[in-house]
């Protein structure tokens, strides 16, 4: 087993141990993952940037915005975790940790689901998860603007997209355009 911590070609040294590690607490994050993964950004924040220093605050919040810009899936930023952590075998870890679990249960759930669509304890349990979702939304922007909480501009514009998506039918792309008009200008 002394092989398994030995140091491999990876990046930051980490071992096929810590490599293994990554992959475990993505399969995790994966059955936590209510709403999108991206609601489990302050865990993988704090197992990636605190807990092992893998990269720095700046390196993750200009992952997961590089990925959010980029055209597909919302999942990307999660293989641009796994790139910056340990190159290929980092986006490995991290997509098969993310992927497989949620998308076995996704699919077993579905048809599940779709055959009694109409009971009470499936409309029940879809009715309980619009708060949890939305409570990890906000969790995950709350650590996406970290690097900006000193400024007051940048946490008045977070408030104020939030207001406005919660309070208004507008679609988050025009607050994304406000927020790039604002940083642009050098105004937060």
């Amino acid at each position: 087993m002394s092989w398994l911590a030995a140091p491999w070609p990876l990046a930051h040294g980490l071992s096929l141990l810590d490599l293994l590690g990554l992959f475990a607490h993505f399969l995790v994050l994966s059955m936590l993952a209510i709403g999108g993964a991206i609601t489990t950004a302050p865990d993988m924040h704090r197992l990636i940037v605190k807990e092992h220093g893998w990269i720095t605050d700046a390196q993750f919040t200009a992952s997961v915005a590089l990925a959010q810009a980029a055209p597909g899936p919302n999942l990307l930023f999660v293989a641009v975790l796994g790139w910056n952590v340990a190159g290929l075998p980092g986006v490995v870890a991290t997509m098969a940790g993310i992927l497989l679990p949620s998308t076995t249960l996704a699919l077993a759930a579905t048809r599940w689901g779709g055959a009694r669509r109409d009971a009470l304890g499936v409309r029940a349990f879809t009715n309980g998860m619009a708060p949890l979702t939305l409570g990890l939304l906000l969790a995950t922007g709350w650590v996406l603007s970290e690097p900006s909480h000193g400024s007051r501009g940048a946490t008045a514009l977070v408030v104020l997209t939030v207001l406005v998506i919660w309070r208004t039918g507008l679609s988050p792309m025009w607050m994304i355009g406000v927020g790039a008009v604002v940083g642009g200008l050098g105004w937060a």
